[in-house]
């Protein structure tokens, strides 16, 4: 009797491992910079050519398909069975691409519709933002151009801005961020990724002027750590502490509370890892003081076994990508989604 007992309860506990979900009043918002996913037609505006079947990387409809599929795993498995509320995404070359993640792989079934504007870049990636349709409402979109003064010639991914409204009825401006690389060299890139910071300072700084207590998350590859100045100086999102009584600042890097670890991150370049992907929020949102809240004040980087792989050169880990250097291996991206769990009190 005791042994059917225990094996009853046994079976009770696996069970509500197995079926346990996020609260109703609580929602995942996150961020996943996808690598170059890239439609296989050739847009002959951008300059996309490496990734179509004749291009360098032979990418052709088996691959793009594994790799949809693939980020559709990534979301799945980052809810538990339940994919995120909200995600924004970078590195997304058009619409079509965007139909296919959402109507076209395992994400089909949960609902989901996209925000999306084609910016000026170059390669033609874009950043966007998904959401599931039945829980969350658009109020307003838009691109909010980049043009920087001192290099009025370039043409720069577009700020996405988005305002919605959760179940709860409370909105959030959301603002999806894929600053410039530094590809040119980090010295020299820094005034573009300074510049990108400030419009998007600008666009807070506005969007507080017409309500103090708005509740605004920037997310995004901002390819800049948390301590560079353009995060800490040009955007001047701090660090949150829980005990400090001075909340002159209005905005708050949540990615803080992972510079203090020891090499943890959700990109690693050479031995190092960091965050380049970043969650900021405005104060209100841990504080107490919006009934939206960052559940515990703290966000999560996603780092199933299945994103990671031996690195054989550096030691460790290293990301799971869907090439290395331009050969074929099958995985995922160079970066690991960051989320957060929002709470509406």
């Amino acid at each position: 009797m005791k042994s059917k007992m225990l094996l009853l309860l046994v079976c009770a506990l696996l069970w509500g491992c197995l079926t346990a979900q996020e609260p109703a009043d609580t929602m995942i918002v996150a961020f996943y910079n996808v690598e170059n996913l890239f439609h296989p037609t050739d847009d002959s505006l951008t300059a996309d050519d490496d990734f179509t079947p004749e291009g360098l990387y032979h990418w052709g409809y088996k691959r793009y398909f594994r790799k949809i599929n693939n980020v559709a795993k990534v979301l799945i498995a980052m809810g538990k069975g339940s994919p995120p509320d909200i995600v924004g995404v970078a590195e997304i070359e058009n619409d079509r691409v965007l139909h296919d993640l959402c109507h076209r792989s395992p994400l089909q079934k949960f609902g989901y519709r996209f925000v999306h504007h084609d910016s000026p870049d170059r390669r033609g990636v874009d950043v966007a933002l998904l959401y599931r349709d039945s829980l969350v409402t658009v109020l307003h979109e838009e691109a909010i151009p980049v043009v920087f003064p001192f290099e009025p010639g370039t043409r720069n991914r577009d700020l996405l801005y988005v305002l919605v409204r959760l179940p709860c009825g409370d909105s959030l401006h959301v603002v999806v961020n894929h600053w410039t690389s530094r590809f040119g060299g980090y010295a020299a890139t820094i005034p573009k990724r300074n510049y990108y910071a400030d419009v998007a300072r600008r666009l807070v700084d506005s969007l507080l002027l017409l309500n103090p207590h708005a509740n605004i998350l920037l997310m995004g590859d901002f390819n800049d750590y948390p301590t560079d100045e353009s995060m800490e100086k040009h955007l001047r999102a701090q660090r949150y502490k829980p005990a400090q009584r001075d909340f002159s600042d209005t905005l708050f890097n949540l990615m803080y509370h992972f510079v203090a670890q020891n090499n943890v991150g959700s990109h690693k370049h050479e031995d190092f890892w960091g965050c380049l992907d970043q969650m900021v929020v405005t104060r209100g949102m841990l504080t107490g003081e919006s009934r939206l809240q960052i559940a515990d004040c703290v966000p999560h980087i996603f780092d199933a076994d299945f994103l990671l792989v031996p690195d054989e050169k550096y030691g460790g880990v290293k990301n799971y990508r869907t090439y290395s250097g331009p050969r074929y291996i099958g995985g995922f991206a160079d970066h690991l989604p960051v989320y957060v769990r929002i709470v509406c009190e």
